[in-house]
């Protein structure tokens, strides 16, 4: 398992973490997602473990907090020394039923630290995410809240997740203008079928060096290998009970096809490869993946050890590449004699 520093910070993380939303859900969510108890779930978090994942994010909201009292339940009883695992967790969606108990205020953050801590009896948490972006709080009141968990060490690192590219631009300018921590991650939905964050999103990570955790790398099980043109899944499986994340299904049935030959061709399943395109990107910190069951999990791990050739990749990328948008067909068009320019002048002794 290759390890990978989170951002422009000092911290390594396992290329794959091991997502927990499979903990603790109960009632038709829970069956839809997962609804795994303790013992379950402990040998889940034991199996990544054994295997070299060192990073495991949850979230306060997922499953009412069952998830994160699981988490941390299993790290306990499984003897896990502290500063041999990553603990990532998250805060904003609704915790309560009173109007301050959601969002990216410094009430509910403040609040939400405390209760997460507890949950999974930890004295600091390595990464504390803002879950969703806040209509009704200012960025600058948020990342001040943040700067102050940091500062009191229950939190070492902050980051955040499903925010535009100039939603977390303004909230690095304003950390870097006031000297306050910064987001040094970003939690976003990509996959082969969903390639969208290249737009904007990318290029921003990229220059500004913010690390990328993906969530829903096989688009809720559609690119698992049981889905297809002619083939929906079994009654009752999560994408014909639970149609999330939208995805272009043409697109995404077209980078199905070719994942099967590929597939076949590595004696892999069509998930791994679907897994392994993600870690082959150049800019990716770790790829979340969740389970329900030991083989599913140990099928994720394995992707791991799957390398794509440059044809394999070339034809992954033909297949999967979004269709071309303004302004980015205007910079390939204005910008090509510069781009000339650089690469004659990279290459001239």
């Amino acid at each position: 398992m290759k390890q990978r520093t989170l951002g422009r910070t000092g911290l390594f993380v396992s290329e794959l973490c091991l997502g927990t939303m499979t903990f603790g859900g109960s009632g038709v969510i829970g069956s839809q997602i997962g609804d795994l108890r303790q013992s379950d779930a402990e040998r889940l978090v034991g199996q990544a473990i054994d295997a070299g994942i060192n990073f495991i994010d949850t979230a306060d909201a997922y499953a009412g907090g069952m998830s994160e009292q699981i988490t941390g339940q299993a790290l306990k009883n499984l003897k896990v020394p502290r500063e041999d695992v990553v603990v990532a967790t998250k805060v904003f969606n609704e915790t309560g039923p009173g109007p301050n108990s959601r969002g990216a205020s410094r009430g509910h953050i403040l609040d939400g630290v405390k209760a997460s801590l507890k949950r999974l009896q930890l004295d600091h948490i390595d990464l504390y995410q803002i879950h969703g972006f806040d209509p009704a709080t200012p960025i600058e009141e948020t990342v001040r809240a943040l700067d102050q968990l940091v500062r009191h060490g229950h939190v070492r690192y902050v980051g955040v997740s499903n925010w535009a590219a100039w939603q977390i631009a303004r909230a690095l300018g304003i950390a870097e203008r006031l000297g306050l921590s910064r987001f040094e991650s970003l939690q976003a939905y990509y996959t082969i079928a969903g390639r969208d964050l290249e737009r904007e999103l990318i290029p921003m990570l990229t220059s500004e060096g913010v690390g990328l955790m993906v969530w829903s790398p096989l688009a809720g099980g559609l690119l698992s290998g049981k889905y297809g043109r002619e083939q929906q899944g079994e009654e009752g499986s999560r994408r014909t009970t639970f149609d999330f994340p939208p995805v272009n299904r043409d697109r995404a049935y077209n980078c199905i096809d070719a994942m099967r030959l590929i597939a076949q061709a590595h004696s892999v399943s069509v998930a791994q490869v679907a897994l392994a395109w993600l870690l082959h990107q150049p800019n990716l910190t770790s790829v979340i993946v969740g389970a329900r069951r030991a083989e599913q999990l140990a099928d994720n791990l394995a992707a791991t050890n799957v390398t794509l050739s440059a044809d394999e990749l070339a034809t992954l990328d033909e297949v999967s590449r979004l269709p071309a948008e303004y302004p980015g067909w205007m910079f390939e068009r204005q910008g090509e004699v510069r781009r000339k320019q650089l690469l004659e002048a990279r290459v001239d002794p």
